[in-house]
């Protein structure tokens, strides 16, 4: 296994840990994984993560509270938001309150 698939597998793991109804940021993934100021890895490991793997990856959002823009439906909701949604996780103008959805381990 390359060092990199490790870094992965170990990212996704702790991505799994965050329990239903909160939410952590990339850098705060990145921290627990043994991997400070890495949160863009943090991201490309999540945007590049096996379709078929049911880890949480909607449960992670930037620093600021904000959620991603990138996965739509084909009628143009937000694949994150509806998610978080369906978890009682309420996201005004693309942004959680971190004060009381940020996941603390």
């Amino acid at each position: 296994m390359k060092k990199s698939d490790e870094l992965a597998t170990h990212i996704l793991q702790v991505v799994a840990l965050i329990p239903y109804g909160k939410v952590a940021t990339y850098g705060q993934i990145a921290q627990l994984s043994g991997l400070p100021k890495h949160a863009r890895l943090v991201g490309y490991v999540l945007k590049h993560m096996d379709q078929a793997n049911n880890v949480p990856w909607h449960r992670v959002i930037n620093g600021q509270g904000k959620i991603s823009t990138e996965q739509l439906k084909a009628n143009g909701d937000n694949i994150q938001q509806d998610k978080l949604a369906a978890e009682q996780v309420v996201v005004v103008n693309g942004r959680i309150n971190l004060k009381l959805y940020q996941w603390k381990p």
